[in-house]
């Protein structure tokens, strides 16, 4: 009986150059098959994000053609691996029930292995940019190297990691948005200046209204920049004790004048209220002294 033919997304071509063997495969050791489950992924790995269906794919081909290009890895103690380059293939092997995996073992320090890891995967262009800019931050952090020559080592501009780095600074709310595809490196680029303008909620309120909006990186732009440049509102909050002397001169000049008396802060006026013109006379007489009326 024939196989059916499954839908292969990317096609069979897409997915055996993601599962062969390179030239100049087996630099550094010969290939060797330890267990499957004998291989760790390396902790200072730059790739967080993996498409299920593209690891369902390649785990198709590779139950259909075996593993083609073996995972470069570092021995570790008790009889473990950590995987230098390759995690991607160790996962699709793990999903195709695949028990012994081929590997190129190499000996290298903690920070040659996550260079490695961060330059293959920036290689490959298959990291998102804040997986990008994770691993520079590793490199800088964990491993006390200068943004140069964290630049250097995967032949970027200083600037163009300097950049990258930048959106770290934005809550996980909004960079959640870009694992996931919503937004771009463009956009939330654009949404920097709005840090140090709005709260964290705020931000991550706005970034998703940028993204349901499906606001191009230029609008978003200028969105920000009206933002930015829009004045602030000052509200002025009541001060209690104000309120507190206020309230007190209203009813004393109430009972001085007998009658209902309001006084408005805001617009700046003073109201006094009179029934009757006999009250309005007596009540200007009370304002003004009794001759107000004698030359009328």
């Amino acid at each position: 009986m024939a196989l059916k033919k499954k839908g292969l997304g990317r096609g069979l071509d897409a997915l055996l150059s993601d599962n062969r063997i390179e030239d100049g495969g087996s630099e550094g050791g010969g290939v060797t098959m330890p267990r499957t489950a004998d291989i760790e992924p390396n902790p200072n790995q730059a790739r967080r994000v993996f498409d299920k269906g593209a690891l369902e794919e390649l785990a198709e081909s590779i139950r259909l053609h075996g593993l083609l290009q073996p995972i470069a890895v570092t021995p570790k103690e008790g009889g473990f691996y950590e995987i230098i380059a390759g995690e991607r293939r160790w996962r699709a092997c793990k999903i195709a029930g695949v028990t012994e995996v081929p590997v190129i073992i190499k000996e290298v320090s903690a920070q040659n292995a996550a260079e490695l890891s961060l330059i293959e995967n920036l290689q490959r262009e298959n990291l998102n940019p804040v997986e990008e800019a994770r691993g520079y931050k590793a490199l800088i952090e964990d491993f006390g190297l200068t943004q140069e020559a964290a630049a250097d080592r995967v032949g970027k501009s200083r600037p163009a990691v300097a950049n990258l780095l930048r959106i770290l600074r934005l809550p996980m709310g909004v960079l959640s948005l870009v694992e996931t595809g919503e937004l771009s490196y463009g956009h939330v680029r654009a949404l920097i200046p709005l840090s140090d303008k709005l709260s964290e909620t705020e931000l991550v309120a706005k970034a998703k209204g940028i993204a349901a909006a499906g606001l191009s990186v230029r609008e978003t732009e200028k969105t920000v920049k009206a933002m930015l440049e829009a004045k602030p509102v000052i509200s002025k909050k009541e001060n209690p004790v104000e309120n507190s002397y206020y309230k007190q001169l209203e009813n004393r000049v109430s009972t001085s004048l007998g009658r209902r008396v309001a006084i408005n802060r805001k617009a700046g006026k003073l109201t006094l209220s009179y029934s009757g013109s006999d009250d309005l006379e007596n009540l200007i007489k009370a304002l003004c002294g009794d001759g107000i009326f004698e030359e009328i």
